[in-house]
């Protein structure tokens, strides 16, 4: 009798390391609930929680500059796999080990210029030179991209990492001009609205690369597009204004 052509599930392989995951995910929260607390609020001004924070364009300003830092995040997040697999020829081993290593260094660099903001004083001053160092990491990473050249996968490893530093910098300013009785919806907008710019990031990318067969060439047309934002996004954050009175 001749053999049976069925074929083993995919989804039941993957089942052990989505346990796995899952486990994981649970442990996550339950040490989260565990040990996270509340800290008791000094009392505040009854008149202080009718004051909103975004009669003025301060926190507007940085939720743009966010909103536009998350687009070469996102091309460099959805795409890198793919450019290093497809245009590049590396195996899936070797770019996901390489990636896995970016993401260690982009944890790192986020504790580091978290410190670095501490010291200086200032989280909108190192968001804008973070923000001109993502720019010039995209424009470094696009060029280089057209020549298909290996050196491109430096640039390419340089800007997982810078592209996730702002991050921390930006909510922390949110947090310290909205005041503890505005912080919570001015983070909530400033997440959503980044969540929204992120969704919009692939599909017009993945038609570009698509468009231009796919090749190396595609690739670093997607990443060229992309270079402009974080230009855009050092211009709007507002350095000047940060050292104005916190609201209560």
């Amino acid at each position: 009798m001749p053999r049976s052509s069925c074929r083993r599930s995919p989804w039941r392989e993957s089942a052990p390391p989505s346990r796995g995951s899952a486990s994981a995910c649970l442990a996550s929260a339950a040490l989260i609930w565990l040990v996270v607390r509340d800290p008791v609020r000094a009392l505040q001004a009854a008149g202080a929680a009718s004051v909103s924070p975004y009669r003025e364009s301060f926190l507007w300003r940085i939720h743009a500059a966010s909103g536009l830092l998350v687009i070469p995040q996102f091309a460099v997040t959805v795409f890198a796999f793919d450019y290093l697999v497809n245009a590049l020829g590396w195996s899936i081993t070797d770019a996901g080990a390489l990636l896995a290593a970016t993401q260690l260094a982009g944890a790192a660099s986020r504790l580091l210029v978290g410190w670095w903001s501490d010291r200086a004083g200032s989280r909108l001053g190192p968001m804008r030179l973070v923000a001109l160092t993502i720019g010039l990491s995209m424009t470094s990473l696009a060029a280089l991209a057209f020549t298909g050249a290996s050196v491109a996968v430096a640039a390419l490893a340089f800007a997982a990492i810078v592209t996730v530093t702002s991050n921390g910098l930006a909510f922390t300013a949110v947090a310290e001009r909205a005041g503890s009785r505005w912080a919570g919806r001015a983070l909530g907008i400033h997440n959503t609205f980044q969540n929204v710019i992120a969704t919009l990031v692939a599909t017009p990318l993945a038609l570009v690369i698509s468009a231009a067969g796919g090749g190396p060439t595609g690739y670093a047309l997607a990443f060229t597009a992309v270079v402009i934002f974080p230009f855009a996004a050092a211009i709007l954050v507002p350095v000047r204004s940060e050292e104005a009175q916190v609201p209560g």
